[in-house]
């Protein structure tokens, strides 16, 4: 692999790492945290906080498994 090949792969790989921290983190904070419910309260759309659930937790896991994926590809990557 020549070297502007690399340094794509590596920029790829960590923008995939900082976005599934940066999504479960939000995810998490919004499923933690009477946070979204309250925003969702003001904004007067308090009557989709009952399916909130079905969004939240398989977006939560979704940015789990990005980041693990990452971490992987950065892993492999690095052992190479």
């Amino acid at each position: 692999m020549n070297q502007t090949t690399e340094s794509a792969c590596k920029r790829r790989e960590d923008q995939l790492l900082k976005y599934g921290v940066l999504g479960t983190a939000v995810a998490a904070l919004c499923c933690f945290t009477p946070a979204l419910v309250v925003l969702v309260g003001l904004v007067g759309l308090s009557a989709i906080i009952g399916y909130l659930d079905y969004v939240l937790f398989p977006a939560l896991g979704f940015f789990i498994l990005l980041t693990a994926w990452a971490l992987w590809r950065r892993t492999q990557r690095l052992s190479t």
